[in-house]
């Protein structure tokens, strides 16, 4: 998928797209890896991402894209607010690409 797909990095997360030949819903997968602390740590992590994904995600939905947010050691520290503007920046740059 990232290879044939686009990205998006950030401070707090990085994000992979792919389109997908249908106009099905969009499918949303994380990752987080162990060089971000522990399971504890890394669950929280992923449960930040989920959170942005699902309000972010409410006010624009998006079809016919299976994503990736990948957590980095900075989404946990990093404001909320920010964090979703990143991944709205993120979806932003979707639209623009080819």
């Amino acid at each position: 998928m990232a290879r044939a797909g686009h990205r998006f990095s950030a401070d707090g997360l990085a994000l992979q797209a792919l389109r997908r030949d249908d106009a099905g819903p969009v499918r949303v997968g994380y990752t987080v890896t162990r060089k971000v602390g522990n399971a504890v740590v890394r669950n929280r992590t992923r449960r930040r991402l989920r959170e942005a994904a699902r309000l972010v995600l409410a006010e624009r939905p998006l079809r016919g894209f299976d994503l990736v947010l990948i957590g980095r050691s900075a989404t946990r520290r990093l404001p909320f607010a920010r964090l979703l503007a990143e991944f709205s920046r993120g979806l932003n740059r979707l639209d623009q690409a080819p």
